[in-house]
């Protein structure tokens, strides 16, 4: 049975870092970003990789279907059984539409959706931080407080559903992100290895 955590969390939360690092230190755990996912999917070669390559050469959004279905191939082909997905789900259709393949698949286990949680002013502060910090040439291009402005609105429009949804299922673990990295990588690695 796989055990499926999902990490959902604003730009500049540190869900990316703080899975990654968890999985860098537990070869039974392994971590993977929905572009990645969809990334390895192309490079495949697999008929839905090739699906996939006709969208993003032509600049389109991938379809919800195709995405969700990358996602339960790269779940179903882990090499282990405790698998962290961060930056997922995005929108109440991802949500519903991941939850009714879920269900139906018999080896896979949706055991928590960690929210890291942050304020927006620390998050913006984190981001327009990060530009500030990088040196020429290796900025960021979403390092900008107008393309924060976006990310963040499409982050907190679906916000308070995808909350519910996850409450009422008994699958929502919050996690104060607005500390230093040591104590949140501490406090989720505890909680996934408590819960695998």
């Amino acid at each position: 049975m796989k055990k499926l955590f999902l990490i959902i969390g604003a730009p500049g939360s540190g869900k990316t870092t703080d899975a990654s690092i968890i999985a860098g230190k537990h070869e039974d755990i392994v971590h993977y970003s929905t572009g990645d996912m969809l990334r390895e999917e192309v490079a495949s070669g697999s008929e839905l990789g090739q699906t996939i390559e006709s969208y993003i050469s032509k600049g389109a959004l991938v379809p919800l279907d195709i995405i969700v279905n990358t996602i339960v191939s790269a779940i179903n082909n882990a090499p282990v059984d405790t698998i962290l997905i961060d930056g997922y789900p995005r929108s109440t259709e991802q949500m519903t539409a991941f939850d009714e393949i879920v269900s139906k698949e018999e080896n896979i286990e949706l055991t928590s959706v960690i929210e890291v949680r942050v304020s927006e002013a620390c998050a913006r502060g984190r981001i327009l931080g990060r530009a500030a910090e990088a040196a020429p040439g290796e900025q960021r291009s979403d390092d900008s407080e107008e393309v924060f402005n976006d990310r963040m609105k499409i982050y907190t429009d679906p916000l308070a559903e995808i909350q519910a949804f996850y409450t009422e299922k008994n699958l929502l673990k919050v996690i104060d992100g607005e500390r230093t990295l040591d104590p949140i990588v501490a406090d989720m690695e505890a909680f996934i290895l408590e819960n695998k």
